[in-house]
């Protein structure tokens, strides 16, 4: 399945579910994960720890990721290389995005 597809279906489910949020591994190994998370407007994910490495690719949409100290706004095809400290992820309107995180 396309992403852009994934990614809609997600938001759809996202749109639905009482977190406002949805999510799907796509890829998985002993070495990394890909996942696809929809988030509707609005929604969140609360700070938390930062993998080793990780990188957000915006999908579609707008999302705000934030540390205590700095913030990033990305719109769709944007690439974060994601902080090495606590962060979190705000959907401006309704996004999906594509973590994909490095495993020790």
């Amino acid at each position: 399945m396309p992403l852009s597809a994934l990614a809609a279906e997600l938001l759809e489910q996202a749109r639905d579910h009482h977190s406002q949020r949805a999510a799907r591994t796509i890829a998985s190994s002993t070495s990394m994960r890909a996942t696809v998370i929809a988030l509707a407007a609005g929604a969140q994910v609360a700070e938390h720890d930062a993998p080793a490495a990780a990188t957000l690719h915006v999908l579609t949409g707008r999302v705000r990721v934030h540390t205590d100290d700095r913030e990033w706004l990305l719109d769709t095809g944007e690439l974060l290389p994601l902080p090495p400290q606590r962060h979190g992820l705000d959907a401006v309107v309704d996004s999906a995005v594509l973590l994909t995180v490095a495993l020790r």
